[in-house]
């Protein structure tokens, strides 16, 4: 009772001191605002990257231990370090202690760790036992899962040996690396986290406004973050920004076209300078074409176009 006591106790710090939080945006120095919401999202970073001495230090030295979880994550490291090492106990308990918000988001985590521990009975050879734990701990999800359970209890007759796909899949080592990533998921959702890292969200966001074909080419300027290859990673997945082009630039003179130099139009379609196209006219008694399909016609049929 004591120890839920202090648990509740603590939670509430927390809460309060994030509402306090909360309540000083508008009120406080937006420098330290920002200042201090970098350092929240860079222990967020480190946690989820497995950095929890360095995110705990710098959750100390800025004094913001109630503003991020650093204790939720090394509850979830304990979890993740015992099924790294394949050990399903330490999991089980901790879906034990949720299993009311689990059940409400209707997790599988349980059912699939029961799965995986009753594989490691069947690979160890331990059948007798593997059929009991079955009869024990599988038994009660046959309503809802009898296809993965039919699949996983055939393993007692196909064996660790086995070269047939279904099965011999069972028995990998990529069953615990899934454990794994199903556990960060539901971890997530219990507590309200995105999956992915704040950090790499607010960078795609701010990516995805500078993602341009012209970025990914060999003349992207060493100024654009995007020339560098952590960043291009990062922005992989994203979309392009929806304005490719932020400059009209000449495909002649290679010259900025604005108001003082306004782009003219062809009547195939293509744009080039009204300086680059005047010095052609002169020289081609009124004529001008195009470089890049040869077409050719009077200066007077090109189009003036406005950049708006």
């Amino acid at each position: 009772m004591e120890e839920g006591a202090r648990a509740e106790e603590l939670q509430v710090q927390r809460c309060r001191a994030r509402l306090n939080r909360l309540a000083s945006a508008s009120s406080g120095d937006d420098a330290e605002w920002e200042e201090l919401r970098l350092k929240r999202i860079l222990v967020d970073y480190m946690l989820r990257m497995s950095y929890y001495d360095t995110a705990a230090k710098l959750a100390e030295t800025s004094g913001i231990q109630d503003l991020v979880d650093v204790d939720v994550f090394l509850d979830a490291k304990r979890v993740i370090d015992s099924l790294q090492n394949k050990e399903i106990a330490p999991a089980l308990a901790w879906c034990a202690e949720n299993r009311s918000r689990l059940k409400k988001s209707k997790s599988k985590l349980e059912f699939f760790l029961r799965l995986q521990e009753f594989v490691e009975l069947v690979k160890a050879k331990n059948f007798m036992h593997a059929i009991a734990y079955a009869r024990k701990y599988l038994s009660p999800w046959g309503a809802t899962h009898m296809k993965e359970l039919q699949r996983v209890t055939a393993t007692l007759v196909f064996r660790s040996s086995t070269n047939c796909a279904p099965y011999k899949v069972l028995f990998e080592q990529n069953q615990w690396d899934s454990l794994v990533d199903q556990f960060k998921q539901e971890f997530c959702k219990l507590y309200g986290m995105t999956l992915e890292p704040l950090l790499n969200i607010y960078m795609q966001a701010g990516l995805t406004a500078l993602k341009t074909p012209f970025c990914f080419d060999g003349n992207c300027p060493k100024e654009d973050p995007l020339s560098l290859p952590g960043f291009r990673k990062l922005a992989e997945p994203l979309p392009f920004s929806k304005q490719h082009h932020s400059k009209l630039v000449c495909y002649i003179t290679k010259e900025l076209m604005d108001t003082e130099n306004p782009p003219l139009v062809f009547p195939n379609g293509y744009v080039y300078s009204t300086k680059a196209l005047d010095e052609m006219a002169k020289k081609n008694g009124g004529k001008v074409t195009c470089p890049r399909t040869g077409d050719v016609c009077n200066y007077t049929d090109l189009v003036k176009a406005y950049i708006s």
